[in-house]
């Protein structure tokens, strides 16, 4: 895949596209990008994507906070799997938003992109926003541009349109095995461990805490997790469960991630972890006491254990 940032000498091949923000590359966008793949090989030119360095709503909305499927690194890389040509991202600032949707077609894909076919989202609108705008406007404007317009097909599972929206609400939920379903792998977070309160330790359970500071993605809904975490430096995915939450058992109040490693027992202080989640067990709950937390603890564990001794058995 070429990677492109859109600059003034930037000039594709003749290509068919689309254009999107692509958040969390899920089977939706999946569905769409073989749609432009298989497009573009039956006119015997490039698949293109377009994409924004930024959320537009971070640009049109100063007090917007992004909480987000995939970060852009991440989302290039998945991009990068499909077997599209290109992936363009267009810095994306107020200029930009300001274009209508018919300077963008004429400025951006035609002119600088080259787009031949422009296929879009079910339900993607684009340009300066006009609430009477919509599909058979960006047709007539491609008529008008030389492009043809097409509008893809929604991708349905279990009755619904899997959308990034949609996976966001899973996630943000704790129904992460939904998200993996939508997103076809297991959703993940990424951040750096720090020093905890101890307490783990002190229980049986040594857990790894992971700064919250650092994730700049959604955070699943509080409770017990069945998880894979991946250590810096290390391709291995160990098995372990993690609980995030405000500690209410010792009246915490704020939330934390705490992830307990099956069979392990190094220090791996100041270094970064990748966690993906599998399967949710149970919401967070304040104990009566301290044997009650530690029996529930040595529950979790063995569900656990057997959730992903089924997993490998299929």
């Amino acid at each position: 895949m070429n990677k492109i940032f859109l600059g003034e000498e930037t000039k594709l091949k003749p290509c068919v596209a689309t254009v999107g923000f692509f958040d969390g590359v899920h089977k939706g966008h999946q569905f769409l990008i073989k749609n432009i793949i298989d497009e573009a090989k039956r006119n015997n030119i490039e698949s293109t994507i377009i994409t924004f360095d930024k959320h537009p709503r971070e640009v049109l909305h100063s007090d917007y906070q992004p909480n987000m499927l995939s970060t852009y690194d991440e989302k290039l890389v998945m991009l990068s799997l499909t077997g599209i040509d290109n992936c363009v991202t267009i810095p994306f600032d107020l200029e930009m938003a300001n274009l209508s949707a018919r300077d963008f077609m004429g400025e951006i894909l035609r002119d600088r992109l080259n787009v031949k076919t422009f296929i879009i989202g079910y339900d993607n609108r684009f340009g300066h926003y006009n609430d009477n705008e919509g599909f058979d406007d960006y047709v007539n404007y491609g008529k008008e541009l030389c492009i043809n317009v097409i509008k893809a097909q929604p991708y349905i599972m279990h009755g619904v349109s899997v959308s990034s929206s949609v996976i966001r609400t899973f996630v943000s939920e704790g129904e992460v095995e939904m998200a993996a379903q939508c997103l076809g792998r297991p959703y993940n977070i990424f951040g750096r461990v720090t020093s905890g309160f101890g307490e783990g330790h002190k229980l049986g359970f040594p857990t790894a805490n992971i700064d919250t500071m650092g994730i700049s993605k959604i955070i699943p809904a509080g409770g017990v997790y069945a998880v894979k975490i991946r250590i810096e430096g290390s391709i291995e995915m160990k098995h372990a469960m993690m609980n995030i939450g405000t500690r209410p058992t010792f009246n915490g109040d704020k939330t934390t991630l705490e992830v307990n490693i099956f069979n392990f027992d190094e220090d791996i202080y100041g270094k970064k972890v990748s966690v993906s989640f599998f399967h949710r067990l149970r919401s967070e709950k304040k104990f009566n006491n301290i044997d009650e937390l530690v029996k529930q603890l040595k529950e979790d564990e063995i569900s656990v254990k057997e959730q992903f001794k089924k997993d490998i058995e299929g």
